[in-house]
């Protein structure tokens, strides 16, 4: 088994250039993943759920390995300085310190559920297999969608990364907009406690980055719809 730990922010910041590069199968590239990730990022086979742990991470409340399967109903959790990136079905995940992500299992239901209850989350999903996220102070309903989510008792920082995501505050329900976003478009906060029709407010673009993108989306045998060049890559497009 191989965990992803202590590996310092130069060597992250390394890989996610290496990512941007889109050249991971070279060899000098591919050697230098496989160093620190174990592997280099392909589509996982169908038998296994995760493809990198770090720190504590558990699944419904057990230890997880890397040969762990992730199904319908089940609780992924981080530990502090931990985290999980993982497949489940046609979406994958990296989730990170801190968190608690549930699946919800709805009989006859057309539209996949999950909950995060706390912590931070990258998420992609395929284009025929629309989601219903739900956080303390939010619900989305999305499509054909990466989303970046952080979510605490006070409020919910959510950027459609691309895709579309219906976006309803839970506790003022005027407040409520659709998100069509080619890369990054619309940052939001969804706030616990504001006036009616004022809980959702712009946010900057924060802590999650195109690679990341690029990473999962392999993982489940696809790429993202925006390209980039590496060698001047420094952030999403903002065209605002």
């Amino acid at each position: 088994m191989y965990q992803f730990r202590n590996v310092d922010d130069s060597k992250r910041r390394l890989l996610v250039k290496l990512l941007a590069a889109a050249t991971w199968w070279s060899a000098p590239v591919g050697r230098t993943m496989a160093d620190v990730f174990g592997e280099m990022p392909a589509r996982l086979p169908a038998d296994r759920s995760i493809y990198r742990i770090e720190g504590n991470v558990t699944v419904n409340g057990a230890p997880a390995t890397l040969k762990t399967r992730i199904g319908a109903s089940d609780t992924v959790e981080t530990g502090k300085k931990s985290e999980a990136i993982f497949v489940k079905g046609e979406s994958a995940f990296m989730l990170r310190e801190s968190s608690r992500l549930t699946f919800v299992q709805e009989s006859n239901a057309l539209t996949n559920a999950l909950r995060l209850l706390t912590g931070k989350m990258l998420a992609v999903f395929g284009p025929n297999n629309p989601q219903q996220i739900t956080t303390i102070t939010a619900s989305f309903g999305i499509r054909g969608t990466g989303v970046y989510a952080e979510t605490n008792a006070e409020q919910t920082y959510f950027c459609t990364c691309y895709g579309i995501a219906d976006i309803i505050a839970k506790n003022d329900p005027e407040s409520r907009r659709t998100v069509t976003s080619n890369h990054h478009d619309e940052p939001l906060y969804i706030l616990a406690n504001a006036k009616p029709g004022n809980a959702i407010r712009k946010a900057p673009f924060i802590n999650h980055t195109d690679q990341e993108l690029m990473l999962i989306e392999t993982l489940v045998g696809r790429t993202t719809p925006f390209v980039f060049p590496s060698g001047n890559y420094r952030g999403p497009r903002r065209d605002y």
